[in-house]
């Protein structure tokens, strides 16, 4: 059976959205992950700060490597996001994951996107089908 480590960086590989992003790895455990990744100009909006689809990418990466570390096929059913400070080119932001509650077939987690500065910008939930193939 592979690691987490081994899954998140197997999936990372053939995640070109997520390279393009820059997405980087800091730690990845069972059911557990923290990415990190710095705004580009590309990257932001009409008023100048990113667009809420750049920190909505990052969660949702983090989530999809935390839910797999798991050792399982596993994919989303439905993620939400709400975003409470803006971010700015430069800035680099952090997302990690908390397993609320997992089953055989269902888990559930809440994601915390921040600032270096550890200001949250964006709180992220998300729940996922735990498929029965492996890793």
């Amino acid at each position: 059976m592979n690691t987490p480590k081994d899954i998140v960086t197997q999936l990372l590989k053939e995640d070109a959205f997520s390279k393009w992003l820059g997405i980087e790895l800091i730690e990845v455990k069972k059911g557990y992950c923290k990415l990190k990744m710095t705004v580009r100009q590309e990257m932001v909006n009409g008023f100048g700060i990113a667009h809420g689809g750049i920190s909505y990418s990052l969660a949702d990466t983090c989530l999809a490597f935390a839910a797999n570390s798991n050792g399982r096929h596993s994919m989303s059913i439905e993620t939400s996001i709400s975003h409470t400070k803006p971010a700015r080119v430069g800035e680099v932001l952090i997302a990690e994951s908390e397993e609320i509650s997992k089953s055989n077939r269902v888990a559930l987690y809440t994601l915390k996107v921040r600032k270096e500065n550890k200001e949250i910008i964006a709180i992220f939930r998300g729940s996922y089908f735990i498929r029965t193939k492996e890793w």
